[in-house]
């Protein structure tokens, strides 16, 4: 876990970056039932880890950049001996001041009596709407008395503000700190990719394989997977999420596996693509050097002051050009991009921002054009082309065929850094990993 003061740091560029007519309400979402009395894994929100660490269920967060006192409040579970003995340890009130940088904290339950006071007056509330149905309407109700109290001198706040205005843009620029947990997801990612292609034979089961990647990820003390394991063969590969994983590898078939480990709540974010006999097929290597180039361009490419509309724009072109000469559709070239044909095999966009999140926080355009890239920022750069084995009028030789190629890409002061690099990707590295 990262230091204190580093926690620390982030509340005060926050507090700053709200100024003093602000409060904001930052909270976890609620613990989920999986079936009977069972619940899923509870993995908090980002966006409390990143200003306090604190990873238990039932928390809220507020600041008050502007308050005398109690400027970070934090309403927390209570110690309850009986109850962790069942369920684990708490930090309790005391803990969430002690190590988790709190001035003041109080029992969860008591939020509701309690915030009324805490956001009156103020000019802006930041606060997230939509993630959770029940605080929208806990919040909602403070609102709504403290317009019945506007005479008595406790007034509601006059706008709602998104929090990708301020916190979302501190968590976009990654610090020293955090790339060093971000590396160490890719190292991770890294091996188990590598893992899975030495264990892929004809006759494994896609389910055998996501178990070999999600052990080396706890192997190495990773917290697991940053998001649902993708593991598609044949024309499996073909389908963007597929995450049933219940099919065998057969002789000839390529395997996609989308797989990132999550360490320390960042996550990597990495797709390989690869033969299961250990050797491309004249076809496969046809999509999969196009694929590759393209990818590896791209890649190339990143530098502050580009878009990631640019680059995708960039591998929309080379990858339309390389369908045409493929079959897959009939020229001109700038014709097929504008009328998106390219998408019957090219349908998502080419990069998202990384981080916390597998799709992290950030806006994406500013004044309606898509932002310039700074340093500091990660992002992924993953083309791909996807044959389905009904798609229409595509040859019969390249039907079933579906490559993603994908890394995770820092944005440095004079270019950018491949934080996946280490992952083989070329066709004789892939070769030679899937022939031992």
């Amino acid at each position: 876990m990262l230091d204190r003061s580093v926690f620390a740091a982030r509340r005060q560029m926050y507090l700053d970056a709200l100024g003093p007519d602000a409060v904001a309400i930052v909270y976890s979402l609620p613990e989920r039932l999986r079936n009977g009395d069972s619940h899923y894994q509870f993995r908090q929100h980002s966006d409390v880890v990143y200003l306090t660490g604190f990873a238990e269920p039932d928390t809220t967060v507020v600041l008050r950049p502007g308050a005398d006192s109690e400027k970070v409040v934090m309403f927390v579970r209570p110690r309850d001996p009986e109850l962790e003995t069942w369920n684990g340890r708490r930090a309790g009130l005391d803990g969430a001041k002690e190590r988790y940088g709190a001035d003041a904290a109080y029992p969860a339950a008591e939020l509701d009596q309690r915030l009324m006071d805490l956001v009156a007056n103020c000019e802006e509330l930041h606060y997230a709407l939509g993630l959770d149905p029940d605080m929208d309407l806990r919040v909602a109700g403070v609102l709504a008395r403290l317009r019945k109290t506007e005479k008595r001198g406790k007034r509601p706040p006059r706008a709602v503000v998104d929090p990708r205005a301020a916190l979302h843009e501190l968590r976009l620029r990654k610090s020293p700190d955090e790339l060093a947990i971000l590396r160490k997801a890719a190292a991770i990612s890294s091996e188990a990719h590598i893992a899975a292609m030495r264990a892929g034979r004809p006759g494994t089961f896609e389910y055998e394989l996501e178990a070999t990647v999600n052990y080396t990820f706890r192997r190495h003390g990773g917290i697991g997977p940053g998001y649902n394991t993708i593991v598609g063969a044949g024309e499996n590969a073909t389908i963007l999420h597929y995450v049933e994983n219940r099919c065998a590898l057969a002789d000839g078939d390529l395997v996609l596996i989308d797989a990132g480990c999550e360490y320390d709540h960042y996550t990597a974010d990495i797709t390989r693509t690869w033969p299961t006999s250990g050797r491309f097929t004249a076809p496969q290597r046809e999509v999969y050097d196009l694929v590759l180039d393209v990818q590896q361009a791209a890649v190339a490419s990143v530098r502050p002051g580009l878009t990631l509309d640019d680059i995708h724009q960039q591998c929309v072109r080379r990858l339309t050009e390389g369908m045409i000469d493929l079959g897959l559709l009939e020229g001109p070239v700038d014709a097929r991009v504008e009328d998106l044909a390219y998408k019957k095999f090219y349908m998502h966009g080419t990069s998202h921002w990384l981080g916390m999140d597998v799709h992290d926080v950030g806006a994406y355009t500013r004044g309606g054009k898509a932002r310039p890239l700074e340093p500091g920022m990660v992002i992924t750069v993953e083309p791909g082309l996807y044959i389905a084995t009904d798609a229409p009028g595509a040859p019969d030789r390249l039907r079933g065929i579906g490559v993603r190629i994908e890394d995770d890409v820092l944005v440095t002061v004079d270019g950018h850094e491949n934080l996946t690099a280490a992952c083989p990707k070329t066709v004789a590295d892939l070769e030679a990993i899937c022939r031992a």
